[in-house]
């Protein structure tokens, strides 16, 4: 059996935007009565990555969306919702309006939307992206969104709450 088809001999029977609107999927019929799928999608223009090292190679979305669900995809509810942090990114990068970017700037793009998405995933990747090597890095970090969104550290000059945010250890006398 013959399983290529040739989109020229073909008509289309529905034609539908996807739900971010980045695509339109048709379905069409061959001359034969077979049915199949396209996808349209707008070509970007490709962008060239340097990486830490110096080398450089084609931006490349998919691997992005790999790295972003290996290192926080547990900390979302769906596949949708990380295929939208990795949208919102790759138009960040994007609009630089330039063809050469860095790691770095994919980095801190993934960063920018995860602060405004998941607090807990832009802690998880800003860590391993920045590399922390401390404690102290940790705290910095939930400082840098605390004041962001204008929220009060509970633990600061406290000395009976031990912990992060004020919460107290099971080991820490009641507070009297």
């Amino acid at each position: 059996m013959d399983f290529h088809f040739r989109i020229g001999d073909s008509k289309v029977l529905e034609s539908r935007e996807t739900v971010d609107g980045t695509m339109i999927r048709r379905r069409r019929e061959a001359s034969d009565g077979r049915r199949f799928t396209t996808y349209e999608r707008i070509e970007l223009p490709q962008l060239t990555v340097t990486k830490r090292s110096g080398n450089k190679e084609i931006y490349d979305r998919d691997k992005l969306l790999l790295a972003v669900k290996r290192s926080v995809g547990k900390f979302f509810g769906s596949e949708l919702e990380i295929e939208e942090v990795v949208n919102r990114a790759s138009d960040i990068l994007y609009g630089y309006g330039t063809d050469q970017i860095t790691s770095r700037q994919i980095g801190e793009a993934v960063l920018d939307v995860l602060a405004e998405v998941n607090e807990v995933a832009y802690v998880r990747f800003a860590s391993v992206f920045r590399e922390f090597k401390t404690l102290e890095d940790f705290e910095d970090i939930l400082k840098e969104q605390r004041d962001k969104h204008g929220r009060v550290t509970t633990s600061q000059g406290d000395p009976q709450t031990s912990g992060f945010g004020g919460k107290r250890n099971r080991q820490d006398p009641p507070r009297g």
